[in-house]
């Protein structure tokens, strides 16, 4: 008989202790009880548990990914980065949360941008000034990322935004339902999945021994150089999203190597 109840629920594990109790009851032997079931399963290491939903972003390649624009924004120093902070970690423990240094946006001799891009163009570069608030984000979809995307994308394409209160307000989701945008569902917390990261990266590598004397000529190389940086690159970063996926799930939300 516990062969029987584990052969059950081997077979399909979605059947309830009801299905297995019918599924093994034959007339010359004794029922099972739905508890006993249960208990037979759980000595058994069959535990119930709610099955965990597969992603389906997990098996979408290039194609799938095409006509997605990729957003975020950036703060950059005038004279460089902040300087490389050492820490003391044990041998493997590069991701553990205890070991990262959070990135802080903060005002004064740097120069805030939003930038978006997607699988067949550099989209633009938008310098922020002052405190980027929802009304400030709204004008930027409207004036900058709209008019860009239609000329590059055409009429078809996903928007991709992390979950900042200013981007998730009622005001800028109101205007996605009027502008009849698709935006892509996005993980809290999740800077390892989105690839504009790495062009964040890549423009601070191609400015790292350019001075600037102040913000406009900052914003005017961070422009030029955003301009400068080949397809090649966002296409590599985007081959490179269902490793991303995967990643995350394995890291179960922790940092990644990404």
């Amino acid at each position: 008989m516990d062969r029987n109840i584990l052969r059950a629920c081997r077979e399909d594990p979605r059947r309830t202790s009801t299905d297995i109790q019918v599924s093994v009851t034959s007339p010359n032997e004794p029922v099972p009880s739905r508890r006993t079931i249960r208990r037979r399963l759980q000595v058994a290491g069959l535990h119930g548990r709610r099955p965990v939903k597969k992603p389906l972003h997990l098996s979408w390649g290039p194609r799938e990914w095409a006509n997605h624009i990729w957003s975020d924004e950036s703060k950059f120093n005038l004279f460089g980065t902040d300087g490389i902070q050492w820490i003391r970690r044990p041998i493997g423990s590069r991701y553990a949360p205890q070991y990262q240094c959070p990135t802080v946006k903060h005002e004064g001799g740097s120069v805030m941008v939003w930038g978006c891009c997607s699988d067949t163009s550099m989209g633009p570069l938008k310098r922020i000034v002052g405190t980027m608030d929802r009304y400030v984000f709204e004008d930027i979809l409207e004036n900058t990322m709209r008019p860009w995307a239609k000329a590059n994308l055409g009429r078809s394409w996903v928007f991709q935004q992390d979950n900042d209160p200013k981007y998730t307000s009622g005001h800028v989701a109101n205007w996605f339902r009027r502008r009849r945008v698709d935006v892509l569902e996005w993980p809290s917390q999740s800077p390892d999945l989105n690839p504009i990261e790495h062009m964040w990266e890549e423009l601070e590598r191609r400015l790292k021994e350019v001075r600037a004397s102040n913000a406009n000529q900052k914003f005017a190389q961070l422009e030029a150089a955003w301009k400068s940086i080949p397809m090649t690159v966002v296409q590599t970063l985007l081959d490179s999203m269902p490793r991303r996926c995967q990643a995350v799930i394995d890291a179960k939300g922790y940092p990644t190597k990404y």
